[in-house]
């Protein structure tokens, strides 16, 4: 298979074709009042972010959500630890995108020292039970693992300090994954041994290439819902009302954004 890089013309082609099929789903799945999680982990720079944003393009931002959690709060740090992740699940008719999930624990807060041994432990025992109670509950769960390479990474960390306006993308967090590259790379593998299913198992993407990763998540992502074309025929526009004893206050009394363009 030829991988060589794919040109632009092709790669927003074939996103154009796949994000009018994900509206198809959306529909189909509000249809159905099917209820979707879908996880995104992986590598920081790894291209999650990307993935998410062209899936949630075309797609209505009421029914297809996007949880992307900030650290937590020192209430949220007392509760049991899905807890918080809970109150993001979807209703019957909704997809919801974790933009990361509680697998945090298992990655960043192992690696850096923000749990202790028995919070990680107990973490690694319960996550495929909290997880295989999801899927009984009728939650269709799918999980996404993207993997770049040591080289693509630091590649992509030295664009974005190049460029004063990607610059932000940068935590430190991210900078001391460089420096743990090794640690993190065990901390994922101890995660896949305990947490890749049978019920919800980890769906690796190569992130190398950016274009054909978006490509083919999504397509991978359409591929794991048998839906149909449940959109029917286009709405007839009505004619508007005219009221002859309405009249409109004088343009001038309202303040307009100046025309600079």
């Amino acid at each position: 298979m030829d991988k060589s890089k794919l040109d632009r013309k092709t790669f927003e082609r074939e996103l154009k074709r796949l994000q009018r099929e994900l509206v198809l789903l959306q529909e189909h799945i509000k249809a159905e009042g099917l209820k979707v999680v879908v996880v995104f982990e992986g590598r920081d720079a790894a291209g999650k972010g990307g993935v998410i944003k062209r899936i949630a393009d075309r797609t209505s931002p009421r029914a297809w959500r996007i949880a992307a959690l900030a650290t937590p709060t020192e209430r949220e740090r007392t509760q049991w630890y899905f807890q918080r992740y809970v109150a993001h699940l979807p209703a019957a008719g909704e997809l919801v995108m974790f933009d990361r999930s509680w697998y945090n624990r298992a990655g960043v807060e192992r690696v850096m020292g923000f749990c202790t041994d028995e919070e990680y432990q107990e973490f690694m025992r319960s996550c495929p039970e909290f997880e295989r109670m999801l899927v009984r509950s009728g939650i269709v769960l799918i999980k996404y693992w993207f993997s770049v390479s040591d080289d693509e990474q630091e590649r992509r960390f030295r664009a974005r300090i190049d460029d004063p306006m990607r610059r932000w993308k940068l935590s430190p967090m991210d900078l001391k994954s460089r420096e743990l590259w090794v640690q993190y790379s065990r901390a994922k593998d101890d995660m896949f041994a305990h947490t890749d299913i049978k019920q919800a198992p980890w769906y690796v993407v190569n992130a190398d290439d950016k274009r054909r990763a978006r490509l083919n998540c999504i397509s991978h992502l359409l591929s794991m819902i048998d839906y149909e074309d449940v959109i029917g025929p286009p709405p007839q526009l009505p004619k508007r009302r005219t009221d002859e004893h309405y009249v409109r206050p004088p343009m001038s009394d309202q303040t307009f954004v100046p025309e600079v363009y």
